[in-house]
């Protein structure tokens, strides 16, 4: 029998809709992340701000630095599973965790839960605007709302460039996005090297 990790994102049962906190009861075991993300019926990300459900407990799965996602040792290798999981995930303070309307189990993340991995420019100069991608699918435009920062990786003291995504969810370019980033940047209001998105100035010296 294929393991979870493998099935497909189609799976579906006729539980009910809180059939996962209580079998995770029952039986006295970690909740099943897979369960979870069986009756999510949408595409893109859930409305997890509205959301305040039980915490379930912590499950042994982990977001790895490179943006791998792992589940008790394995990595999640279909992209549609890892796109459902990163639509309802949440942070709360410095935690992490996977949430429905009923239920919400807690993860880890290495460093950021997202990576940047392309970049568009349209326009140019003051008016331009810098449009990202991330490893989930997600497109994002730098702005007001979704600020670009570099500060510095305190283990590596390399540049750690990051970008909101959503919620307080922060995405890391990957080094090829951050070294267009850095071409791109302007001396500017005396911020040092810095960029224009949708009209807001990004300093991008860490």
């Amino acid at each position: 029998m294929d393991s979870p990790i493998e099935q497909s994102d189609n799976k579906t049962d006729d539980k009910p809709a809180n059939s996962f906190h209580d079998e995770a009861r029952t039986a006295g075991e970690a909740p099943d992340p897979f369960a979870l993300v069986a009756k999510i019926k949408r595409r893109g990300p859930a409305p997890v701000h509205l959301w305040d459900p039980p915490f379930c407990g912590d499950i042994d799965m982990v977001i790895r630095r490179d943006g791998t996602w792992v589940h008790e040792g394995k990595a999640i290798r279909r992209p549609a599973m890892v796109e459902l999981f990163a639509s309802v995930l949440k942070k709360e303070g410095d935690d992490y965790f996977l949430v429905t309307p009923v239920e919400k189990v807690g993860i880890r993340v290495e460093n950021c839960p997202f990576l940047v991995t392309e970049m568009d420019v349209l326009g140019n100069g003051t008016d331009q605007a810098l449009q990202f991608t991330t490893n989930t699918g997600e497109r994002i435009t730098a702005d007001a709302e979704h600020a670009l920062r570099i500060t510095t990786d305190p283990e590596t003291g390399e540049p750690h460039p990051t970008l909101h995504i959503r919620s307080g969810l922060q995405g890391l370019l990957v080094r090829s996005v951050f070294y267009r980033l850095v071409e791109l940047a302007v001396e500017a209001d005396g911020q040092g090297a810095s960029v224009y998105s949708k009209g807001v100035l990004f300093s991008i010296s860490a």
